[in-house]
């Protein structure tokens, strides 16, 4: 005999779920309906109104189906399915059946309580008062055999599925509006995220072009050299195309089925584009990049472009030095300027920028800090651990 492969196993839950609900709700009905024919059953059911028993016959048949059959349908339309079970449940308790048939009536109590949506009192208050004339006709039938309080004590036992399925709709309830702020969270913090990746490639090409743009008005008596800045204003547009298109590529689904190319190749372009926007930067790369960093390449690459941002709309023409080193498990970077440019005409800032930063290098596990340099100037220094995941 061949044991049965685990997987198989494993998809029977999956491929049961595929089925409709009616297909699934069905063997319960089934089951009980089974149970309810078996001669060693009848008569041992519920036993409302102290009625005696009676032989089972083709209306006890019809009975046991009303009280069965409609569980197929007791999360689709649980009202149709209370209705059908009820009525299925008095003609069983007014002709003396007291079928096992009975035990349906809390189960369509619970679906109704864990299903039903709307008008849930207006449904309760219906069967309860449907309730008094039966308790009334059983108790005159029966010729007072069982008390009114027992009658009272058997509706208190119907109430308690009920409110078990009302705690599991609540459940259910909660669990479904805690998944939607969790997804809504989610949406919130990725759109800060993009809203981040943008401010860093905009801005950075957008103040190069600035002062790029600012210089060559001061250069029409130079045509040399006016070509050359709009030609690198012209560059640095093209750049930010690309980087643009590039961040826009990481909300396509299909991204990530190409190599992507490591941001700390193009540093030594960042830098020059920098310097041709008049800020004299000095760059030092050490090490050899590893062949897999994870996300910690993009993010050196973010780290160094968003501090030559500030080093050109905060310490324009201030000398600034770039020092990255690779090593075997982290990335270093370091960016500082002297402080002895010129600040006129610089935008203010609102710190987007290095918070990004901070947070993109909390979440790899390095080390972040920004502020103002011993005698001026400022720093930004990141410690960022290589071969972190993306």
């Amino acid at each position: 005999m061949r044991p049965v492969p685990v997987m198989a196993v494993r998809r029977v839950p999956e491929l049961w779920r595929r089925f409709d609900v009616m297909v699934r709700d069905l063997p319960l009905g089934l089951l009980i309906l089974a149970g309810s024919l078996v001669p060693a059953f009848h008569n041992h059911g519920t036993q409302l109104g102290g009625l005696p028993a009676r032989p089972f016959d083709v209306l006890a048949v019809v009975a046991i189906a009303l009280q069965c059959l409609p569980l197929a349908v007791r999360r689709r339309w649980p009202i149709v399915c209370l209705a059908l079970v009820s009525v299925g449940f008095a003609v069983d308790q007014l002709r003396g059946y007291h079928s096992f048939a009975g035990t349906a009536v809390p189960v369509a109590l619970l679906s109704v309580g864990s299903h039903l949506e709307r008008h849930r009192r207006a449904t309760a208050l219906l069967f309860s008062a449907a309730y008094v004339p039966l308790a009334v006709a059983l108790y005159r039938l029966g010729s007072g055999a069982e008390s009114p309080g027992e009658f009272l004590m058997y509706y208190l036992a119907l109430a308690l599925p009920w409110g078990m399925g009302s705690w599991l709709r609540s459940t259910r309830v909660a669990e479904a509006e805690r998944r939607r702020r969790v997804a809504e969270h989610t949406r919130t913090a990725e759109r800060t995220r993009i809203a981040r990746e943008l401010h860093d490639v905009v801005t950075h090409h957008v103040t190069a072009m600035v002062v790029q743009a600012e210089a060559a008005r001061y250069l029409t008596a130079a045509p040399d050299r006016l070509d050359q800045a709009l030609t690198a204003v012209t560059d640095t547009g093209r750049r930010a195309i690309t980087d643009l298109r590039h961040l826009l590529d990481l909300l396509n689904p299909d991204y990530g089925t190409e190599a992507r190319t490591p941001a700390v190749g193009r540093l030594r372009t960042l830098v020059e584009q920098t310097r041709r926007a008049g800020q004299p930067v000095e760059f030092t790369e050490e090490g050899t990049p590893a062949e897999s960093t994870g996300s910690a390449d993009f993010v050196a690459y973010r780290v160094v472009q968003e501090a030559l941002t500030n080093a050109l709309k905060y310490a324009h023409g201030s000398h600034t030095s770039v020092q990255v080193h690779h090593g075997a498990r982290e990335i270093t970077v370091e960016v500082s300027t002297d402080g002895s440019g010129s600040r006129a005409g610089s935008p203010g800032g609102s710190g987007r920028g290095l918070a990004g930063l901070r947070e993109r290098v909390d979440v790899l596990g390095g080390d972040f800090s920004a502020g103002v340099r011993t005698g001026g100037g400022f720093v930004v220094r990141a410690r960022i651990p290589a071969r972190s995941p993306s």
